[in-house]
């Protein structure tokens, strides 16, 4: 993942042919657009997806350059300077033609009172509307309270997903649990508080957070939900102080019911706005106010922060939620090809269900694209179709890494004895190279801190911890170890 928040991309260049795309013309460019959405929904994660990348409507296409258009000004910076490139990536994995991509503001006025009154909100439209900024309400938060709020369009958070509630989770036994306290949490607001999710990438944790969510809208209909990434809580707060209005911060975030921040991780090191969430939380759950996060790791492994801060993060409920087995993998590609009311074979289910084991994003966003070309080029869901479209994706997943592969490659890289990765040795001859390795278990396995530190002579979760940040530091630099990494992890994940 890169700093932007979009993933490498691991899929193949899904190009149409001339022909099928000409054929397109008049609609083709609409479609191209929603394949490369399609695209792009396997590269970013849930949330910044559907913060930034969604909303974007195809404007026009002026010879080799594509116009989107974006909701407001606040939104056309960001995805200039964040998006721009992974989207002409995406044009051209889907055309094969490179395009310039530029955005324009096209606002639309939408009412956000309740029972058709209170405030309105700039989304885009080019007509009427509030003249002063401080009319705007808040998009982000549902519920009475938020529409009467005065507040500025830059603190609107995103609307919940109706495609995430507790009906269309498919439940096994690696997420049987986070389920249950999900629902719980829905059915007695404050009861877990924090309600923590944590895991790999693309595994629920979002939808799951998104349906306690719409269950608790179901059952209270005033309920205040505000819903947000890490990253906009961050970006909301600087420039609420730039521009000099973090009052209405704070008063947006701790008038809520219900808050919600996915991928709280990305806070890590920001003390400003570790300290402005540490209060917003106390104040929320001092008034019995509801809590939920997720992260790429518990609250006890979150790296960079403050300590008063992870302890309250630890002291409601923290669950992890694992990748779901190759059954659960099945019951969700076919749930997922019946809302999309897409026929889909039998026998591709179980080879997707089979070869795509990392996690439910990756699963769903190779549907998504086989089912984009199968409908633009007319050719059949097989197999075949399925082997060629994503074939480096089935590569890659084919390839399992476990700890005493990598110690082994790394060891014979460095030229040193795995017993050296395991021994109390701290020259730099066989520190590196540990760091190194443990860097790798965390990237290239699913296994937590305290599990590596075991399998590195039985260091502690601190000292993968601090190995690992050490390594992340060091690839922004050191163009030598970016090197034997990469290397590392090629030879590692290749057949």
């Amino acid at each position: 993942m890169t700093s932007d928040g979009y993933f490498e991309n691991t899929l193949p260049n899904l190009s149409l042919t001339n022909s099928a795309l000409s054929d397109k013309k008049g609609e083709g460019d609409k479609a191209i657009w929603a394949a490369v959405q399609a695209w792009m929904e396997g590269q970013v994660a849930p949330a910044d997806f559907a913060a930034w990348v969604m909303p974007l409507n195809f404007l026009k296409k002026d010879g080799g350059r594509v116009v989107l258009a974006v909701p407001t000004m606040f939104m056309q910076d960001w995805v200039k300077k964040h998006y721009r490139d992974p989207i002409a990536e995406g044009w051209r994995h889907v055309t094969g033609k490179d395009v310039a991509v530029d955005f324009d503001v096209v606002p639309v006025w939408q009412s956000m009172g309740r029972d058709g009154g209170g405030a309105t909100e700039v989304l885009g439209g080019t007509q009427g509307g509030p003249k002063d900024k401080s009319e705007v309400s808040n998009g982000g938060a549902t519920g009475g309270a938020a529409a009467t709020a005065k507040t500025h369009d830059w603190l609107a958070g995103n609307e919940l997903d109706a495609r995430y509630s507790f009906d269309s989770f498919v439940t096994g036994k690696s997420n049987q649990f986070a389920f249950a306290a999900a629902q719980r949490v829905a059915e007695e607001m404050g009861s877990f508080n924090p309600f923590f999710l944590h895991g790999g990438v693309g595994l629920g944790k979002t939808h799951l957070m998104q349906a306690v969510g719409h269950a608790l809208k179901a059952r209270n209909p005033d309920v205040v939900i505000q819903y947000l990434s890490a990253e906009q809580f961050l970006y909301t707060f600087i420039r609420a102080i730039r521009e000099k209005n973090t009052l209405a911060f704070k008063e947006l975030f701790r008038a809520v019911d219900v808050l919600m921040i996915d991928d709280i991780q990305f806070i890590a090191g920001k003390e400003s706005t570790q300290e402005e969430f540490f209060h917003t939380f106390n104040t929320l759950v001092s008034l019995g106010k509801q809590v939920i996060l997720t992260a790429d790791k518990s609250p006890h492994d979150l790296p960079n922060i403050e300590d008063r801060l992870r302890s309250r993060l630890g002291s409601g409920l923290a669950i992890e939620v694992h990748a779901p087995d190759v059954e659960t993998r099945q019951a969700i590609l076919e749930q997922k090809a019946a809302s999309m009311d897409l026929e889909l074979p039998h026998d591709v289910s179980v080879y997707l269900a089979t070869n795509i084991a990392s996690n439910v994003r990756e699963l769903e966003g190779a549907l998504n694209r086989l089912a984009a070309f199968s409908r633009l080029t007319g050719q059949e869901l097989t197999i075949a179709f399925a082997k060629d479209q994503l074939r480096d994706l089935l590569r890659v997943q084919t390839k399992v890494v476990g700890m005493d592969d990598i110690q082994k490659q790394v060891a014979e890289y460095f030229k040193i004895r795995v017993a050296d990765l395991h021994a109390p040795r701290r020259d730099r001859a066989v520190a590196r190279p540990r760091q190194v390795a443990m860097y790798l278990c965390k990237q290239l396995t699913s296994r937590s801190y305290p599990d590596i530190g075991r399998a590195f002579g039985g260091r502690d979760h601190t000292t993968v911890m601090h190995a690992c940040q050490q390594i992340v530091n060091l690839l922004e630099r050191d163009a030598r170890l970016v090197e034997d990494v990469k290397l590392l992890e090629q030879m590692l994940t290749a057949r």
